[in-house]
């Protein structure tokens, strides 16, 4: 199995629940194929750095798993299906940026213990 990381943007215009809808969507797309989440952050409405169909905000959610390479072509997939995304990025994590995320996750956990 190999290390994934996903980034998405959702369109501003929906509500709360619509968006958490959204981001257990792709989470479930994950899971359905034999992945397994190991984590996943909700980084909240950012400004986009430019206007992407005619939006200047989105939220922004983040999921880091583990799967075999054949779900990605699923994944993405299903998010140009979805016309509530409007950016999404997927990539191969090698051994330093797996090394990097538990430290940020780790590093993010002894904060919110704070």
């Amino acid at each position: 199995m190999n290390n994934y990381e996903t980034v998405f943007i959702v369109t501003p215009v929906l509500s709360d629940a619509q968006v958490q809808e959204v981001a257990d969507k792709f989470q479930g797309v994950i899971t359905e194929n034999g992945g397994q989440i190991v984590n996943r952050e909700d980084w909240g409405l950012k400004k986009l750095a430019y206007p992407i169909q005619k939006k200047t905000t989105g939220f922004y959610f983040l999921i880091e798993f583990a799967a075999e390479g054949e779900i990605i072509n699923k994944l993405e997939t299903q998010y140009r299906r979805d016309e509530r995304v409007i950016r999404f990025l997927t990539f191969k994590q090698d051994k330093f940026a797996v090394e990097y995320s538990a430290k940020r996750r780790a590093k993010l956990a002894n904060k919110q213990e704070e």
